[in-house]
């Protein structure tokens, strides 16, 4: 077995005694070194550093980045119509004094969160208390998160800390008053549906009606059109008729005659009874539709 030289031992000795008395900064640190359980000295900036060996001198590190405290449970808050919110909340804090800081807490981080969280229930409790709950869910969430902010920081200040930001992450109804809202809620919404309803139907009966209006009077205006063409028509036919009849009133005769014969031989099954000499049969008896003698109408029968 190797044996320690007298040489070796005494550096041993040396270099366990120079790394008690060295310790190191970081960035994201403060160190307190005490002595004797007296903050000697506070040092914020990294690097290396020495002190007296233990039991003379010992230090003690402090987180000094922002950190975040979530509520864990919400907080039953009650507005100033007497109704009951659960709140959710968060706030981000960091030490800016570490000595009283640590005076104050003796390092404990959990004391801490504790009295943060105490300071946001009644910043949360005098702000929401006098608003309703309209204003709190929304028309002044903002306002009452910067009140809460400014209530929380003022009472921070003296324990070494500093509040950065506080939020309201979620707010809603106590169990025991969701219900009733919904129902209010949703009776509003029916009744708003209601009204659209019956303004459409008004709405809709108006331009049904206009559109009655329109089409009697588009169908009295055709009428009044078609009326108009047909008289001229007619005039035009019967213009037509008389100057056919003015050149020619014998052609005319016969020409209508033919007509009336068409109309009443038209079916092969149609019995006639009638006067062989009357006047329809004119053209019959006759080329020029002169009545023919008794003889002649014989003939011709």
């Amino acid at each position: 077995m190797q044996r320690f030289t007298p040489i070796a031992v005494i550096l041993l000795i040396v270099l366990a005694a120079l790394s008690s008395c060295m310790f190191i900064v970081r960035e994201r640190d403060y160190a307190l070194v005490f002595a004797l359980g007296e903050v000697r000295q506070v040092i914020s900036e990294p690097g290396l550093y020495f002190k007296a060996p233990p039991p003379f001198q010992n230090v003690v590190t402090l987180d000094k980045r922002i950190q975040t405290i979530e509520s864990p449970d919400a907080e039953r808050i009650q507005t100033s119509e007497k109704k009951n919110l659960l709140i959710d909340s968060y706030v981000k804090w960091r030490i800016v004094d570490p000595r009283l800081y640590y005076v104050t807490f003796g390092g404990n981080e959990r004391a801490t969160q504790e009295r943060l969280q105490a300071q946001i229930r009644d910043a949360l409790n005098a702000s929401v208390n006098v608003r309703t709950v309209s204003d709190v869910v929304s028309k002044e969430r903002d306002k009452i998160m910067s009140e809460i902010l400014t209530n929380v920081a003022r009472r921070a200040e003296p324990l070494g800390v500093e509040v950065v930001d506080v939020r309201l992450k979620r707010i809603e109804f106590a169990p025991e008053i969701s219900e009733s809202v919904y129902r209010r809620m949703e009776a509003e919404r029916t009744r708003v549906a209601n009204e659209l309803r019956s303004i459409g139907a008004a709405e809709s009966e108006k331009i049904r009606a206009e559109a009655d209006r329109q089409r009697e009077e588009i169908i009295a205006e055709a009428n009044a059109k078609a009326q108009a063409t047909m008289g001229q028509g007619d005039a035009r036919a019967s213009q037509l008729y008389a100057e056919a009849f003015g050149r020619d009133p014998q052609f005319y005769s016969f020409y209508k005659s033919l007509e009336g014969y068409r109309a009443a031989f038209s079916g092969s099954d149609d019995i006639l009874v009638v006067d062989p000499s009357s006047e329809f049969f004119r053209f019959m008896k006759s080329a020029q539709g002169a009545p023919g003698t008794p003889a002649q109408a014989g003939a011709q029968r």
